[in-house]
């Protein structure tokens, strides 16, 4: 990750499961990715949340055997208590996507899926949930 996503290194975010259906991102607060009120800035939260569910697409992807052109489209994020700790983000919407390639791998045409990601902290609390609409493309040669 420190070569290709360095911003995420350095905000201390990892990949601590992956499946075909689940992937869980941990990010902890800390000095580098805190917000003035001491808890973790927003966008942090939001890299973590959109690697929960760019892990899944990437592998996904990968699966296929073929080339697919992947892109946010939209993005809605709701905060709901103050992150501080260790907050796990997890998105479970791995069939989702297997869904959407195949449909574009049959149909030639773009397909759209909404993958949701929650944060949940230390205490078994949701402190985050964000919305991705990714745009999802098999690539013709």
């Amino acid at each position: 990750m420190f070569f290709k996503l360095p911003l995420g290194w350095l905000s201390g975010m990892r990949v601590t499961f992956l499946d075909n259906s689940l992937c869980v991102v941990k990010i902890k607060h800390q000095w580098l990715n805190q917000n003035p009120f001491q808890s973790m800035f927003w966008a942090a939260q939001g890299m973590a949340a959109e690697m929960s569910t760019g892990v899944l697409v990437m592998q996904e992807i990968r699966n296929s055997n073929k080339k697919v052109s992947m892109l946010v489209t939209h993005q809605e994020g709701n905060f709901l208590k103050k992150a501080t700790g260790t907050v796990l983000f997890s998105c479970s919407d791995g069939d989702k996507i297997k869904e959407a390639i195949q449909k574009s791998i049959k149909t030639g045409e773009g397909q759209v899926v909404v993958l949701t990601s929650k944060g949940i902290n230390e205490s078994g609390v949701e402190v985050a949930n964000f919305l991705f609409q990714w745009s999802l493309k098999v690539k013709t040669i």
